[in-house]
């Protein structure tokens, strides 16, 4: 496919899938703003995160705590913006008929979406279980996330069926 039809294709039609697709796009981004308030917050431009004061919310620790340094030598919320596009490029990636003609992207779309949701449900246990309070913005970025993974399934179905049609 021309890139020239493929913009035109992304942009403006409708129907395999596409609009599960914005989605992804659409709720990754909420996530990448989440992340990026708090990757803001874990490298020191800004000394507070805000959130409602509410009973069991402090980003603050949350998001200063040893787990959150624990991985690369840097808070966690920059391996999290990395990961959030990642995701983006998936959705973004082929043409609409992806499911068939290219049937490995929408099964490796599923497999890191659902990576992804496992992994923001671990971190949305541990808030609670390990220091007794919860960031706001993590949990917004966590409930973008699984979003994210419920989306991905009925395109990755209809690709491993592809596949198994095909062998």
């Amino acid at each position: 496919m021309k890139p020239a039809e493929l913009s035109e294709q992304l942009r403006n039609d409708s129907g395999d899938f596409l609009d599960a697709r914005r989605g992804i796009v659409v709720s990754s981004l909420a996530a990448v703003g989440c992340m990026g308030l708090i990757a803001l917050y874990q490298i020191g431009v800004i000394k507070h995160l805000p959130e409602p004061a509410l009973p069991g919310l402090d980003a603050d620790k949350v998001d200063a705590s040893d787990e959150a340094y624990s991985h690369l030598q840097m808070g966690d919320a920059f391996i999290g913006l990395g990961s959030y596009a990642a995701t983006m490029g998936l959705a973004a990636m082929g043409p609409k008929d992806r499911a068939k003609t290219q049937p490995w992207i929408p099964l490796a779309l599923a497999a890191k979406a659902g990576a992804d949701a496992a992994q923001a449900a671990k971190l949305t246990y541990d808030q609670f279980a390990k220091h007794k309070a919860a960031c706001m913005w993590c949990l917004v970025a966590a409930v973008a996330t699984f979003v994210t993974a419920a989306l991905a399934i009925p395109e990755a179905r209809a690709a491993a069926r592809e596949l198994q049609d095909r062998f």
